[in-house]
């Protein structure tokens, strides 16, 4: 039996038209997918949303894509959120690339704002090589760790996209987060060779979910 914690960037057919719209704006601040039910269509989701979900929920009104959906508010920006919608013959190929055999993804997906995901599963090793190997063309598939002593991701940095570990690490590394701030968010730009403002972005995200993590393993409930 072999455990693996994955990040998964599909290419664009790959991925739900609902999930351009979870991680490509500016009004949450991370999404995990909890629970689906794929087996048969319409695609059914349990999302945990933080941000500004009540700002979302109006893109999911006006999506073509989604059949149906409700709110479960948990705090002033935390919310649970059921949905049901359609996806394209590529992207349930993906779904079911890790569920083959014995393969159990384990809950949750993390959601990233570049379009990836990161998860884990548990499985055969023969099973977990076949996904590893067998994932549709064009999509990439980063194995982020073997092994471990738990199943769920291994603490908050677990949590992040590969873009916001790097962005948090070059913070780190030129003083962004020293006492008297010795580097500035341009500098954090030039050293990931991106706008200011998209590292400013990348730094929002990461920092609001370690922060989020951090809160969860005093109460994982609120």
């Amino acid at each position: 039996m072999k455990r693996v914690r994955v990040t998964l960037d599909p290419h664009e057919a790959a991925r739900p038209p609902v999930y351009e719209r979870l991680t490509g704006g500016n009004a949450l601040d991370s999404v995990r997918i909890e629970n689906w039910n794929v087996a048969t269509p319409p695609t059914a989701f349990l999302l945990r949303l933080a941000g500004d979900y009540e700002a979302f929920a109006a893109t999911l009104a006006s999506d073509e894509a989604v059949d149906d959906y409700e709110l479960f508010p948990l705090a002033d920006r935390a919310c649970h959120c059921y949905l049901t919608g359609r996806v394209g013959p590529a992207a349930r190929a993906l779904f079911e690339n890790f569920t083959r055999g014995s393969l159990l993804t384990v809950p949750p997906v993390e959601c990233h704002d570049d379009g990836s995901s990161t998860f884990t599963i548990v499985g055969a090793d023969a099973d977990v090589q076949a996904a590893v190997d067998g994932a549709p063309e064009g999509t990439s598939v980063t194995v982020e760790r073997v092994g471990g002593t738990r199943v769920a991701p291994d603490g908050a940095v677990g949590r992040l996209s590969a873009r916001q570990r790097e962005a948090v690490a070059a913070a780190v590394a030129l003083g962004y987060y020293d006492g008297e701030r010795s580097a500035t968010c341009e500098a954090v730009a030039e050293e990931l060779g991106c706008a200011t403002a998209t590292a400013a972005e990348h730094l929002r995200k990461a920092e609001a979910k370690l922060a989020r993590a951090a809160l969860s393993e005093v109460d994982p409930d609120p």
